[in-house]
């Protein structure tokens, strides 16, 4: 039993056109065997019929996971998960900026398929599709003339000024509002590598800015499973957002129970933060 393919409608990056390629390439002549991922979220009566006995293959393009996280709401049987940006990682080949892949991307695709064809579409081990929540409520913690946000939920800091947001098995790292500020414009972000495994308070990356070199102290144990590529393309999103768009590395974690216990909460970073605003 074929699977239907869900693809990424992501046009607008240069991984989305690789995802449109592959699932054109995979379909064949079997047109309708493409989900259209924007009739799907209009309306998913109009494929109830036709998903009824069978999986999906998603082929997302970039780290966001639109066609994943469609899926997953709509509670749709995901047999394998192909994520474009991951794949072009492992291989030589440069993603462009054009709706039209040129004759390397081509090749790519075309090489893509064929393994993809060998392996069978039909089931692969899927993997957690996560959701972090953006805070909506903060502490305030106000020296001379800066205010300095701490969400007061769900979030976890150290006293190197980084957070962690655990939801699960995985976390979400970033830095701090007062880390940012302290930084000023932030314009450099060199991510760690995929599957690194990092240590709690070990590097997972660096951020500068012209005041400042600082290397990102993780607050806890993990493997390395993303980071945020909008975020290597502008890091001023660091400033702008820190606890929301601006997160840096997401990690499956090893050991969240034992690694609590050197962290601090809202109300304890909250004093680390008025300590060092006064030091400083």
């Amino acid at each position: 039993m074929n699977p239907a393919i869900l693809p990424c409608n992501g046009l607008d990056k240069p991984f989305g056109p690789l995802a449109r390629e592959v699932a054109l390439e995979l379909a064949g002549d079997t047109p309708e065997a493409i989900v259209c991922p924007v009739l799907l979220n209009q309306s998913p009566e109009r494929y109830q019929e036709r998903l009824a006995d069978k999986t999906l293959l998603v082929i997302d393009g970039c780290a966001t996971r639109c066609a994943t996280k469609l899926a997953t709401r709509l509670n749709l049987r995901i047999g394998r998960k192909i994520l474009i940006a991951d794949v072009v990682k492992q291989s030589s080949v440069k993603p462009e900026n054009s709706l039209v892949p040129g004759p390397e991307a081509q090749e790519f695709v075309r090489r893509l398929v064929a393994a993809l064809s060998e392996a069978g579409l039909e089931e692969s081990p899927t993997e957690e599709i996560v959701e972090f929540p953006p805070p909506v409520e903060f502490l305030k913690v106000t020296h001379d003339k800066f205010v300095f946000k701490i969400p007061n939920l769900g979030f976890y800091f150290n006293e190197n000024d980084f957070w962690v947001q655990p939801v699960g098995r995985r976390a979400r790292v970033g830095v701090t509002d007062f880390a940012q500020q302290r930084l000023t414009d932030i314009a450099f972000f060199d991510p760690p590598a995929i599957g690194l495994a990092v240590e709690q308070f070990g590097e997972a990356g660096v951020v500068e800015s012209s005041k400042a070199v600082s290397e990102i102290i993780s607050p806890v144990a993990g493997r390395v499973v993303a980071v945020n590529d909008e975020v290597v393309k502008t890091p001023e999103t660091i400033n702008a957002d820190p606890y929301g768009q601006g997160w840096l590395v997401e990690l499956e974690l090893a050991d969240f129970e034992g690694d609590r216990e050197l962290l601090a909460g809202p109300e304890e970073y909250a004093a680390v933060v008025r300590r060092k605003a006064a030091e400083s």
